[in-house]
């Protein structure tokens, strides 16, 4: 049998490369299934094709919808919503959580199960959400049966732990027939960010939404308008490779970066700055190291999918780096806490947890095999790490197939590997 340890390819120069990535798994993942509750057939444009759109693909599918791929573009034609099927959430969260209230539209049981450790990750907000609302479901976690039809209301929920709990009520919200008010108690919510971008994509597709007060979302029932919807390139897998222009002291390109954007992923501007780098953004990003990174005391609450990256870069820093607001990735596709701790320790960093969050000093780290855990996060924190430490070997590379595919590939094209 082949390896499952990928050798991460040592960067022998500055790096210097133009790196054209897919479509947002987070964009990509909201139109398919605000297209298939539209009011018509519509068009998602450049989605990203990945383990995790697949998975919603087939589980739209599964409920009724039409989905035709055509030169990487997808044309939904809605239908429906049948009941009787089951759905495989695989270990992404934006099917386990967006579908659910979807599902419940159906008059009878849609069940839902999903990877291993998918069982492990919380469930219980959304689901006793949908349990207020009138939805019939027989468990807390995966695997679930869920039964509708829901008429909507209003619930309270504690979303602390992932605002994909409040994304998942809204994006369906609009075709119960009271519509939906959602109220958070509780902690902040984190990933602010990508309920902002369920709030404009739904505005975008006709759906009144009032998030004017805070903690709360009033959706009024109607129709979700059928849209021609192009998806903007995924910043937070750009995250990887212009942390390959600071670990060499190189300079990346990322074509297409938006100017304006609901993306988490754009904070990258601003860390990789305050991290040392030079960073222009024009019709494109251009990120250049110094060849010095700078350790930096940083609140991700809002933007946690970098934590990973910003971990391996504090590796290589000149002074020690504190990252917070981000306990709530203890319940990720691992617990990313533990896991870069574990890792990073493993081949001779200075890492520890706190309650919110990590600390890490730099020390000199030696090869080794880091352990991606099924998370394509760490995965990718794994390359970055391999860039100037000779030996590394990234257990399951193919787990980066969960949101972007052929990442192995263009990490050697990016570094001009077998060229």
């Amino acid at each position: 049998m082949p390896s499952q340890h990928w050798p991460a390819p040592v960067a022998t120069a500055p790096v210097e490369a133009v790196v054209r990535l897919p479509g947002s798994k987070s964009v990509t993942n909201r139109a398919l299934l605000l297209a298939a509750l539209a009011d018509g057939p519509g068009v998602v444009r450049r989605a990203l094709r990945s383990r995790d759109a697949d998975l919603m693909v087939a589980a739209l599918r599964t409920l009724g919808a039409g989905l035709e791929e055509r030169d990487g573009d997808y044309y939904v034609t809605p239908g429906p919503i049948v009941s009787g099927g089951r759905i495989d959430v695989g270990l992404a969260g934006t099917v386990m959580r967006f579908v659910p209230p979807m599902a419940a539209l159906a008059d009878g049981e849609v069940f839902f199960d999903g990877d291993p450790h998918a069982r492990k990750r919380p469930m219980g907000p959304i689901l006793d959400g949908l349990r207020a609302l009138g939805a019939r479901i027989d468990g807390d976690a995966l695997p679930f049966t869920i039964r509708g039809p829901l008429t909507g209301g209003e619930v309270t929920l504690d979303a602390s732990g992932s605002s994909q709990f409040v994304s998942g009520l809204l994006l369906t919200a609009a075709r119960f027939d009271k519509g939906v008010t959602i109220r958070h108690v509780g902690p902040p919510v984190p990933s602010q960010p990508h309920i902002r971008m369920t709030v404009h994509m739904l505005r975008s597709a006709g759906v009144r939404v009032d998030d004017s007060e805070p903690d709360v979302w009033r959706v009024e029932p109607g129709p979700i308008a059928a849209r021609d919807l192009v998806v903007e390139p995924d910043l937070s897998n750009a995250a990887p490779f212009l942390a390959a222009a600071l670990v060499t002291g190189g300079s990346v390109t990322i074509p297409g970066w938006p100017r304006e954007t609901t993306q988490g992923g754009d904070a990258l501007r601003g860390l990789l700055t305050r991290m040392g780098a030079r960073v222009v953004h024009d019709d494109s990003l251009v990120v250049t190291g110094s060849g010095t990174i700078e350790g930096v005391d940083v609140d991700l609450r809002d933007e946690s999918e970098l934590v990973p990256t910003i971990a391996a870069l504090a590796a290589f820093a000149t002074s020690p780096t504190r990252i917070r607001g981000v306990a709530h990735i203890r319940g990720h596709e691992t617990d990313r806490l533990a896991a870069l701790v574990t890792e990073l320790n493993r081949l001779g960093g200075d890492a520890e947890e706190t309650d919110d969050g990590l600390v890490i000093r730099p020390r000199p780290l030696h090869g080794g095999v880091f352990h991606s855990y099924d998370d394509h996060r760490m995965a990718t924190a794994g390359a970055v790490i391999g860039l100037a430490v000779p030996g590394v070997e990234v257990e399951n590379i193919a787990t980066t197939g969960k949101t972007l595919p052929e990442f192995d590939r263009m990490w050697a094209e990016m570094l001009g590997v077998g060229r």
